[in-house]
């Protein structure tokens, strides 16, 4: 476990712990196995049991830790390479039919938001630390979660939303150039969304996730 996890002083320290134990997690500081004691985090992070075990309780939710009786939380195992096949199999069939539905359905105030959170994406690019890459992992599950839910279909959003996708994927590809080349994915995205064009949008959607694919696969292939 690294030596010092204190934080500076903020508005919602609830969310800073998350953030930071996210962070220790996408960026392997805490690997796959890595035992979380509670006490211990309380001493590195300098904060009550309160907010750190809220924080825990969402990142289990989102399948990066799990609680294990007797022996408390633990940073969970990578994904295998046929759930990451899975996973890329499930957002084909649902994802590119998302965004076309956005692109025809939702307000223009959705579509902005949408274009709002791909722009503070591409705000993120320019530096490179690993406080960054795991921003960049929060801000782009935003992102597609926010297509997922302008897309005026519940189950869809629904759907995506169990799977953590950019949770997991993320852990396995700070070197596979992510955010660079996922920033131009999404900017193509946008720009069908934002001129209404479904067909492009789709086909924008289709490109980004079979590319993220192709991106990932030597890594998610070699993790186990």
């Amino acid at each position: 476990m690294v030596d010092n996890l204190a934080l500076p002083p903020r508005s919602s320290l609830g969310d800073e712990v998350y953030e930071k134990l996210f962070n220790e997690i996408i960026t392997l500081r805490f690997p796959p196995g890595e035992r979380l004691s509670i006490d211990e985090l309380v001493r590195l992070m300098r904060v009550s049991q309160t907010p750190i075990r809220a924080a825990l309780i969402r990142l289990e939710v989102e399948g990066l830790v799990e609680k294990k009786h007797n022996t408390g939380y633990r940073v969970t195992s990578v994904h295998s390479a046929e759930r990451f096949r899975d996973i890329y199999e499930i957002r084909l069939l649902l994802e590119p039919a998302a965004a076309a539905r956005v692109a025809q359905f939702a307000t223009q105030e959705q579509k902005q938001f949408c274009a709002k959170l791909h722009d503070d994406l591409s705000k993120l690019v320019a530096s490179d630390t690993d406080a960054t890459y795991s921003k960049f992992a929060l801000d782009d599950r935003k992102f597609h979660d926010a297509l997922a839910r302008s897309c005026g279909n519940a189950l869809i959003a629904e759907t995506l939303g169990r799977l953590h996708t950019h949770m997991h994927l993320f852990r396995l590809g700070k070197q596979a150039n992510v955010t660079t080349d996922a920033v131009k994915e999404h900017q193509v995205i946008i720009e069908a969304i934002l001129a209404g064009d479904a067909v492009k949008a789709k086909d924008a959607m289709v490109r980004h996730i079979e590319t993220s694919r192709d991106r990932m696969r030597p890594y998610y292939e070699k993790a186990h």
